[in-house]
């Protein structure tokens, strides 16, 4: 028997062969609360990886979202970030699992993301530089640990933190899209390990990816540090 890791209620594993010769890996949610995930499959955006089905087709161009194609379109962030990769869909299930590892200190919640986040890491990023998206120093302080900073500890690979988030700003969860598209200063700068990143192709690691505003402002520290290309993996997008 097994308890999920977000509802808590008990339940057992299906039986199957590869149970029986303990080949698959514990099961961390319950069948109810792995159903409300929604994992992103099919056609997506090359560059964000929103799924196309989610949107109108008028907000698509070619193989791009029209959100890429502005970021592409705008000197100052053209060629910034190759591409990003998330699980899943951030649909209300996803928005609450989040909160609750975030915001109420549920740590463990990140360990029942280990499967699909190493699955995806091994399919689209295996061999890159894993630096996790860092949080400013009170924000660190609120929840006891960067969530940014577990998940990426799922892949086993070696992390190094070349970034440091030097703006505390209003959550991003508060703005309103306009305020995360509008960018007037980098909320991050190049730390003492910045030197790794040189001629390295690099992958952040965060929770959610909403515009990319904030995936970018960090490439684009990287980039100006030498990185010789930065993609991004998240939870959620």
């Amino acid at each position: 028997m097994n308890y999920c890791v977000y509802c808590h209620e008990a339940f057992f594993e299906p039986v199957s062969w590869q149970f029986i010769a303990g080949l698959s890996e514990s099961l961390s949610f319950c069948e109810e609360c792995s159903s409300s995930f929604e994992a992103i499959n099919g056609e997506c955006c090359r560059m964000c990886g929103r799924s196309f089905r989610l949107f109108p087709e008028q907000y698509r161009q070619k193989q791009c979202c029209t959100d890429c194609v502005r970021w592409e379109e705008h000197e100052e962030w053209s060629g910034v970030l190759t591409k990003n990769r998330s699980l899943y869909v951030y649909n209300d299930f996803l928005r609450k699992v989040i909160s609750t590892l975030k915001y109420r200190g549920d740590a463990e919640l990140v360990q029942g993301l280990k499967t699909p986040f190493c699955k995806l890491y091994k399919k689209e990023f295996r061999g890159k530089m894993i630096v996790p998206v860092p949080l400013s120093e009170e924000r660190h302080y609120e929840r006891g640990f960067n969530q940014a900073r577990l998940m990426a500890e799922l892949l086993g690979g070696e992390i190094v933190s070349p970034l440091e988030r030097v703006i505390h700003e209003k959550k991003q969860s508060k703005k309103s899209r306009k305020e995360r598209l509008n960018i007037q200063e980098n909320i991050f700068q190049a730390s003492k390990e910045a030197g790794k990143v040189k001629g390295k192709s690099i992958l952040l690691i965060d929770d959610v990816y909403t515009t990319g505003a904030t995936i970018r402002q960090a490439a684009k520290v990287l980039r100006e540090a030498g990185a010789l290309e930065v993609s991004s993996m998240t939870v959620g997008r």
